[in-house]
């Protein structure tokens, strides 16, 4: 195997061990009133929050699960898709970067719609909006770091 295949290889697992937590969490077990059970102790302990304040508190903490699970998944499928269509150089595709957001965007909208035949979960379209959102700015970034150009350093 050449160290192109193995990088390739190792992209890939990344990005599907990611998926398979997704997934997960989009099972029962990461319902609102499980992931409360778990993060209510660590926020009264260590801020103080009341049971009343933590509700919100929640529901906020899992907005920015969904945005940077799904930022991240943009970010493993942009390398993922680069090490399997190789180019030449430091160089950024818009080939790359549209698979990785289309496929985000449809994991995002199959989680949802998953989550909608689970009487502990309710799938939104709102969520599937904050999660291709969150894959939009993370290949954003990704073309401007790939884009801009050297600083040059001056004397």
């Amino acid at each position: 195997m050449t160290s192109e295949h193995k990088q390739a290889l190792k992209a890939w697992v990344a990005a599907g061990l990611w998926l398979g937590l997704i997934a997960i969490e989009s099972t029962s077990y990461a319902s609102a009133a499980n992931t409360g059970r778990f993060l209510y102790p660590l926020f009264h302990f260590f801020f103080g929050v009341s049971v009343t304040d933590f509700a919100g508190w929640n529901g906020h903490l899992r907005k920015i699960g969904h945005f940077v699970g799904y930022f991240t998944l943009s970010l493993l499928m942009f390398r993922a898709w680069k090490t399997t269509w190789p180019a030449p150089g430091r160089c950024w595709k818009w080939r790359w970067a549209a698979i990785a957001f289309v496929v985000a965007a449809g994991v995002a909208s199959l989680d949802e719609w998953h989550q909608t035949f689970l009487s502990s979960r309710t799938g939104t379209i709102h969520d599937v909006i904050l999660d291709s959102a969150a894959a939009l700015t993370a290949q954003a970034i990704i073309y401007l770091i790939f884009t801009r150009e050297p600083r040059r350093l001056s004397r």
